[in-house]
């Protein structure tokens, strides 16, 4: 009788009684289902877990290099940083000071004014001090063409002191025009707010802080 034929021939009910060679593979077979299955729930789950503490070694290895090049870096960083700091002082202070802001206004005014143009309206507005610098707000109505707005902007550009002006809510648009009818004389008409800066100097140093916080609320 051939090894197939004795598992042909298998009593399901006397197990007992099947022949050694059939319990022997019976036997394999079953520690092979086992072990795969055992396998499968578990050592495949333990698989995918390395698979991802693996993947979070590889990121943080990354970071851990990004972290060291910038620690390396970080008094360099430092010492560039303070270089910038004191460039933008030394900027600021080409701007005009608290005390020559009033007579900066009125040499604004009066550029206005040798440029030809018709000032209706030069109002300056309490200032906004922020941590460097301060902001003056200047309400505007201007009258005048355009070569005489150019000659006013040539001549505040050319004032000792540096003078930023800004524009903000700012139309120029022509004078008394109707339709398509140009505007007579070529006026224009300025009307907005434009800022002017100052440098805050040294000793409203904790002033122009506490102001700054405030202004940002």
């Amino acid at each position: 009788m051939s090894f197939l034929d004795d598992f042909r021939n298998l009593d399901r009910n006397n197990i007992g009684g099947w022949p050694q060679s059939v319990k022997t593979t019976f036997t394999v077979l079953a520690a092979v289902v086992i072990l795969f299955f055992g396998w499968w729930f578990k050592i495949s789950n333990q698989q995918n877990d390395l698979a991802s503490l693996a993947s979070q070694e590889v990121q943080l290895k990354q970071q851990f290099v990004k972290q060291q090049e910038r620690a390396v870096n970080l008094d360099a960083l430092k010492k560039q940083l303070s270089e910038m700091q004191d460039m933008l002082r030394q900027m600021l202070r080409q701007l005009p000071s608290k005390t020559e802001m009033p007579q900066l206004l009125v040499d604004v005014s009066q550029t206005a004014l040798s440029a030809g143009l018709q000032t209706d309206l030069f109002q300056p507005e309490p200032e906004t001090v922020k941590e460097f610098y301060a902001v003056k707000p200047i309400k505007l109505k201007m009258i005048g063409t355009y070569n005489q707005f150019g000659t006013f902007i040539s001549g505040v550009a050319s004032l000792p002191r540096v003078v930023i002006l800004t524009m903000h809510d700012v139309s120029l648009r022509p004078l008394g025009a109707t339709g398509n009818k140009p505007a007579p004389g070529g006026l224009l008409e300025l009307n907005g707010t434009v800022q002017t800066y100052r440098y805050i100097e040294d000793d409203e140093g904790g002033k122009g802080a506490a102001a700054g916080k405030g202004g940002g609320k």
